[in-house]
């Protein structure tokens, strides 16, 4: 069923309605002194006594009368009478006239006709004459009454975060239970017929429901307290049943998933039934599908299903509203200007979060990611977001932005830009924990650009010359990096044949893949997989006196193309494609079978100024580690180190192609 939005709505409106509907009631429980920590004070405390609520002397020592201590000096002490001693916690029994003094403990309470005390390292003794050495003032190391707090003085605000300080003050004064603002009460329902709890068995074409644990702790971030009532299926009475539950147990309702075109109006229809459906579909990306109802004053939020999603439009709409309901102040998050390296096109009429990787590179680099509404892993890996208006079609190359933070910044010491390869997660974990290393997958190009312009110190690149037939040089010639950045030989992949255990079609080569029985899954164009396949297409046509194009054409899914070699691997396991073109470790990933083709060099380029670099010197040696080429062929097959893995090799401009490495 084709989805309909009923009025796509700005952001803005879009919380102006949520705001002005909702009952924005906050309500107060009282609870243990002991267990408030966190929680917001809902009422004024004041003092009933003061703090301290005696005279007390801050230091060991005598208690004295201050003026029968003046002219006392080093070789010319005053001799006082010792008439007795008061511990911590004691009444004194005894009072101070002149010529005297009394024994005291620190907090002890100050006797009668005292209005000082000497520091006992001030003093010598011998029997019951104390000897001053040192003057002081009335009033020294002495603490009066109520200098801390006086009774009825205000000690702690209405509103306020209480901390160890805060319950040390009521502590202070008395006070054993604390009113509170209770928690609001947050229903998390996930649907969707794919979904599994975690801990279950996942079955073929299922997922994990990610949405119910990740909005759960950001419900908690924002003063809230979760309750997860668990996955309903794409049934309207399942979601029902579950939305009537989680009315009468909570005081905000949360939905993931069946607000997109999969289920068409269903959510819809049923929030209907519970109360006003206020926003439909909101001018925003990601998070369009986002559907807000209220019931008796309580919000029923519909979030878009896939992660990224969720959390943006849960960060942009339910955390101000939840945080208001725990009576938490609305934080103003950190941000910081940043360039965009490349031009990035935006989604014209909608306003657009865009999660953002930061590089400091003379100033901060915001890097996008692409594709990022299905990845959870995109708000795990970013440092913030890029706000774009709606009237903007394109952010420019090199245009200065405002990034959101996510939470505290942490530069890199170790900034690797490139393609991506499970290989370098294997490096980094040898490595060892002591290097803050940041992996931001752009492909082997697009990190090539970033050490040249000083962004990255290291780039994964696995680019094959269809000219040479040679890997990585020379297109490190190509872009100019000749003198300024040297390649250092990394490790090889196995490249060849993805198909169905048992090889049923029985592939054996690239001639293959022209039978009509046979159906073929293409990498994208610019990878070093597709690069492979169209040279030993080609060849194939030059032997058969054929053109490229028309070859090509032949075979059945040239065009049908997938992102990553996993996505090759699925496609075979799950029957759309009998052969694909892909890396041996990704194969026995899913239990498929390989027929080996060559393998390709997956190397690093790093800048020439940064090979001194502690980080890129530990990289380095974790290279050549005996541990790591261990470590590497045993957890990926198909990957191995050589002999020359490690070797650093120059690039120049005046070498030859059959000089180059």
């Amino acid at each position: 069923m084709r989805k309909i939005f009923r009025e796509l709505i700005s952001i803005d409106e879009a919380k102006r309605r949520l705001f002005g509907r909702v009952k924005l009631e906050r309500k107060t429980e009282i609870v243990p002194l002991l267990k408030a920590n966190g929680r917001i004070l809902a009422k004024d405390y004041y003092s009933d006594v003061d703090v301290p609520p005696f005279d007390r002397a801050t230091m060991d020592g005598y208690a004295v009368k201050a003026e029968d201590t003046f002219g006392a000096e080093e070789d010319r002490p005053v001799a006082l009478e010792v008439i007795g001693k008061v511990e911590a916690g004691e009444l004194p029994e005894v009072e101070v006239e002149k010529g005297c003094a009394v024994e005291i403990s620190t907090g002890a309470v100050m006797p009668k006709g005292a209005n000082a005390v000497v520091m006992v390292e001030y003093t010598s003794r011998k029997g019951n004459v104390v000897y001053v050495y040192r003057p002081v003032p009335p009033g020294a190391n002495v603490m009066s009454a109520g200098s801390d707090i006086m009774a009825g003085e205000l000690v702690v605000r209405k509103g306020s975060k209480l901390t160890a300080r805060e319950i040390g003050v009521l502590a202070a004064v008395g006070v054993e239970r604390v009113e509170v603002i209770k928690k609001p009460v947050v229903a998390i329902i996930a649907t969707g017929n794919e979904l599994v709890s975690p801990g279950s068995r996942l079955k073929f074409g299922k997922i994990y429901d990610v949405n119910s644990y990740a909005i759960a702790s950001a419900v908690v971030e924002n003063g809230g307290v979760p309750i997860l009532l668990g996955i309903a299926r794409d049934d309207e009475r399942e979601i029902r049943e579950k939305i009537a539950e989680g009315l009468e147990r909570a005081d905000v309702v949360l939905l993931s998933g069946g607000t997109s075109a999969g289920v068409g109006d269903m959510v819809y229809r049923i929030l209907e039934e519970f109360g006003e459906v206020i926003v439909h579909g909101i001018a925003v990306k990601p998070g369009k599908p986002t559907v807000i109802a209220v019931s008796n004053g309580k919000p029923i939020i519909g979030l878009p299903g896939y992660p990224t999603s969720a959390l943006m439009i849960f960060y942009i709409i339910v955390a101000p509203l939840l945080r208001r309901l725990a009576g938490m102040e609305d934080e103003k998050p950190k941000s910081v200007k940043a360039r965009i390296p490349f031009r990035i096109q935006s989604a014209t009429g909608r306003r657009e979060f865009l999660p953002v990787n930061l590089v400091e590179a003379g100033g901060f680099v915001a890097y996008p990611f692409t594709d990022y509404s299905g990845a959870i892993s995109t708000l795990a890996e970013a440092d913030g977001f890029v706000e774009i208006p709606e009237n903007r079609v394109f952010l420019e190359e090199g245009e200065i932005v405002e990034v959101t933070l996510f939470g505290d910044l942490k530069p890199a010491d170790l900034m690797i830009i490139g393609s991506h390869c499970l290989g370098i997660d294997v490096l980094l974990e040898v490595m060892g924990r002591h290097v803050n290393a940041k992996v931001i997958n752009v492909g082997s190009t697009a990190g090539i650009l970033a050490v040249k312009r000083g962004e990255a110190d290291i780039a994964g690149v696995h680019l094959l010359d269809e000219e040479t037939g040679e890997y990585n040089v020379p297109y490190l010639i190509k872009y100019g990096l000749s003198g300024k950045a040297v390649l250092v030989k990394g490790y090889v992949r196995e490249q060849g044949f993805i198909v169905a255990k048992g090889n049923p079609k029985k592939i054996r080569g690239f001639e293959d893949l022209l039978r009509d029985d046979v159906t073929f899954i293409n990498r994208n164009p610019g990878s070093g997989t597709r690069v492979l396949l169209d040279m030993n297409l080609k060849r194939i046509a030059e032997e058969m006196g054929v053109e490229f194009d028309e070859l090509r054409k032949r075979i059945k899914g040239y065009d049908v193309e997938a992102k990553t070699h996993n996505a090759v691997a699925v496609a075979v396991l799950m029957g759309k494609a009998d052969v694909g073109l892909g890396i041996r470790t990704v194969a026995e990933r899913f239990g498929l079978d390989f027929i080996p083709v060559r393998p390709e060099e997956f190397d690093f380029v790093i800048r020439k100024d940064r090979l001194e670099k502690e980080s890129v010197r530990l990289f380095l040696e974790a290279l050549r580690s005996e541990e790591f080429e261990k470590e590497l062929e045993k957890r990926l097959p198909g990957m191995r180190v050589t002999e020359r893995t490690g070797e650093i090799v120059e690039i120049s401009d005046l070498r030859k192609p059959s000089e180059r490495v």
